[in-house]
């Protein structure tokens, strides 16, 4: 019995187009992340806390909402970075229930490196886009979260 299908071929499915270009993209994100000894999600929150810090406390809430991850996993992974002394924990200034995170010196520098080496992979990963296919391509990621 044939799959029961509004799509003429696989590669005609937007879903699994996405798919297979984001498990493609993923694959070049972790050979550039593999020499800084990060995982993507790890980067990924590095990267923004590093991004984030700045005059006002960030929480793991606030840090969460950022990257687009679950509350929960960002904690687990926020105890991985403080083990390797790449983010701190610290009271919350204005809230006692809650604590402001910031990335160690080594954490800035770690997110620094680490995000040259993304970019890199990003431009290269997306050299197959023109220019203008490339704009086009951003403008319609940047709809679909909404």
């Amino acid at each position: 019995m044939p799959l029961d299908t509004a799509h003429p071929d696989p590669s005609s499915s937007t879903g699994l187009m996405l798919w297979r270009v984001t498990n493609a993209w993923q694959r070049h994100i972790r050979v550039a992340l593999a020499p800084h000894d990060l995982t993507h999600v790890q980067y990924v929150l590095l990267a923004c806390l590093t991004w984030m810090t700045g005059s006002v406390p960030v929480t793991q809430r606030d840090l969460a909402e950022q990257a687009g991850t679950d509350v929960m996993m960002t904690s687990q992974v926020l105890r991985a970075l403080e083990a390797r002394r790449l983010v701190v924990r610290e009271p919350h200034p204005a809230d006692r229930r809650a604590v402001a995170l910031s990335a160690t010196p080594d954490g800035v520098r770690l997110a620094n490196e680490a995000t040259r080496a993304v970019e890199a992979a990003d431009a290269r990963y997306f050299a197959a886009l023109s220019a203008e296919e490339h704009d086009h391509f951003l403008r319609a990621l940047q709809q679909l979260p909404r």
